[in-house]
């Protein structure tokens, strides 16, 4: 469960206060998997959905807006 303001889905401000980059929702990558979520210059800003073990995986439901939804 995220709270309100903690991902760009539940009002998360688009642009890093410290950078000042416009982040864009992708697919990205950590050692836990592949999830839907947004990177900025100072590092990871925001995970929006859960892990998946594929890119592909995540990909899908990026392309199909489901990655917000259980």
């Amino acid at each position: 469960m995220t709270l309100p303001g903690e991902t760009l889905a539940t009002g998360a401000s688009p642009v890093c206060s410290d950078c000042g980059v416009v982040v864009e929702v992708k697919v990205c990558s950590s050692l836990a998997g592949y999830y839907v979520g947004s990177w900025c210059d100072c590092g990871p800003y925001s995970r929006e959905s859960v892990y998946y073990r594929t890119h592909e995986e995540a990909q899908r439901d990026l392309d199909d807006e489901s990655y917000g939804r259980p």
